[in-house]
C-alpha cells in the first residue's frame, strides 16, 4: 500500500507584493514541492486584506488558505503562546513551515522554521518598528520548532551557537539558481540606451539597507575613477553620484539581462545568509567581488574575489582585477559549474528531509 503524502502547510505570505529574496525562496520552493508526489502542499497567508491574492500566485496543485487577521495582531499573540493555532484556519496538517523567520502558533503539527540570517539579532536597531518584536519571536520559534532550516552551514552554526539549540536540529537547505540564468544574454545596444545604461558597468543587486555595505562601495568607487560606472538595481532608496545610477526593481527577465551584461557584480555586505546574486552572476559567467564573511565565502566556493569588510583600497583593487580579466579560461567553466550545483530541486529535497525529521520527532 502506497505511503500517504506528507501534508505540509507553508507560510506563503512572502509571495504577496514585490518579490525580494525570501519571496523568491518561497516561490521556488513551493514550485518544486508541488512537483513531488511525496508531499501534499498547501499555503497560508497571514494578512488581513491581501490573503485572497495568494491563490493567484501559487503553483498549480498548491491550495491556498487564508488567515484573515492582521499580521501585527498574530505576532503579538504568538509572542505569548500558540493561540491562535494555524490549523484553526487552515485545517489539519502534518507539518507547518514558517518560511520567513516566524513559526506560527501550532496545535498538533510538527514545526519547521527557516532562519535566513541573523542580521536582526546583530543589529536590532536597524529593524523597522513593525519588526521590533522579531528577535523575541525568532528565539521563541527556534525553541519551539522541531527542525530549523538555514540556507548555509555558516548560518546553521551561528543559529546553534546564538540560540543554544542542538546543531543536529538544524538542516541546511541551500537555495537554487534558476536554469534561465545560464542562458541569459546581455541587453542589446538599443535596450541599454532605453534604460540609460552605459556599455560597461559594475552592478549591485539587492534591496538598499544598512547591512549591504553601500557607503563603503560608494567610497571605494569614488576613490577609483578608472572603474566603470556603478549601477544599482533593487527596491529602496540609493544615494547616487555622477558616476552611478539606480534602475529600481526589475522583473526577472530584465534583471538577468542586466546582470549578464555587467563587467562585474559586487556584493559588499556586512551580513548575508546566502547571497543568491553571487551564484546568479556566476551562472551568467560574470565575475563576482564580495566580502569574505562566512556565508558568502561558503556560497562562492572560491570562485569570487573576497575582500575584508570596510577595506576601501582592497575593494577598489578587487573590482579592477575583476574588470580587467572577466572571463579567464581557467575559472569561467568552473564557476558556472559551481553555480549549477545549486538547484531548487535540491533545496526542496533537503527541505522534505527536514519535514520528515520533524514529523518523526
Amino acid at each position: 500500500m502506497a505511503e500517504r503524502p506528507l501534508r505540509v502547510l507553508l507560510d506563503g505570505t512572502p509571495l504577496l507584493g514585490v518579490r525580494t529574496g525570501i519571496g523568491q525562496y518561497t516561490a521556488s520552493l513551493s514550485e518544486e514541492l508541488a512537483s513531488l508526489s511525496s508531499v501534499d502542499t498547501r499555503a497560508v497567508a497571514f494578512t488581513l486584506r491581501g490573503w485572497r491574492k495568494l491563490r493567484h500566485v501559487l503553483p498549480h496543485g498548491v491550495r491556498a488558505r487564508g488567515m484573515p487577521v492582521a499580521a501585527r495582531l498574530l505576532r503579538k499573540s504568538w509572542l505569548r503562546g500558540n493561540f491562535p493555532p494555524v490549523e484553526l484556519f487552515a485545517g489539519s496538517t502534518d507539518v507547518v513551515h514558517g518560511t520567513n523567520f516566524v513559526l506560527p502558533g501550532i496545535a498538533r503539527a510538527a514545526g519547521v522554521l527557516t532562519i535566513h540570517d541573523l542580521a536582526f539579532i546583530d543589529e536590532p536597531s536597524e529593524l523597522s518598528p513593525s519588526d521590533a518584536d522579531l528577535p523575541v519571536l525568532v528565539r521563541r520559534g527556534a525553541a519551539r520548532a522541531d527542525v530549523i532550516c538555514t540556507p548555509t552551514a555558516a548560518v546553521a552554526d551561528a543559529v546553534a551557537s546564538r540560540f543554544e539549540v542542538p546543531r543536529e536540529k538544524i538542516v541546511v537547505t541551500p537555495l537554487g539558481v534558476d536554469p534561465a540564468w545560464f542562458t541569459a544574454r546581455p541587453l542589446s545596444k538599443e535596450q541599454r540606451e532605453r534604460l540609460g545604461l552605459p556599455a560597461e558597468y559594475l552592478l549591485f543587486v539587492g534591496a538598499a539597507g544598512p547591512r549591504k555595505g553601500l557607503p563603503w562601495l560608494r567610497e571605494a568607487h569614488a576613490a577609483a575613477p578608472d572603474l566603470p560606472p556603478l549601477v544599482f538595481t533593487g527596491p529602496g532608496s540609493f544615494e547616487l553620484s555622477d558616476r552611478s545610477m539606480h534602475l529600481g526593481y526589475l522583473p526577472p527577465v530584465d534583471l538577468r539581462a542586466v546582470v549578464a551584461g555587467a563587467a562585474a557584480l559586487v556584493l559588499p555586505s556586512r551580513d548575508e545568509g546566502f547571497g543568491l546574486p553571487v551564484l546568479e552572476a556566476m551562472a551568467c559567467d560574470v565575475p563576482v567581488v564580495c566580502t569574505d564573511i562566512p556565508a558568502l565565502a561558503e556560497v562562492s566556493g572560491g570562485y569570487s574575489l573576497l575582500v575584508p569588510y570596510r577595506e576601501v583600497d582592497a575593494l577598489a583593487e578587487a573590482l579592477r582585477s575583476a574588470v580587467s580579466d572577466p572571463h579567464a579560461a581557467s575559472t569561467s567553466v568552473a564557476r558556472r559549474a559551481h553555480a549549477a550545483s545549486y538547484t531548487w530541486r535540491l533545496c526542496a529535497e533537503k527541505t522534505v528531509e527536514a519535514y520528515r525529521q520533524a514529523a518523526g520527532r
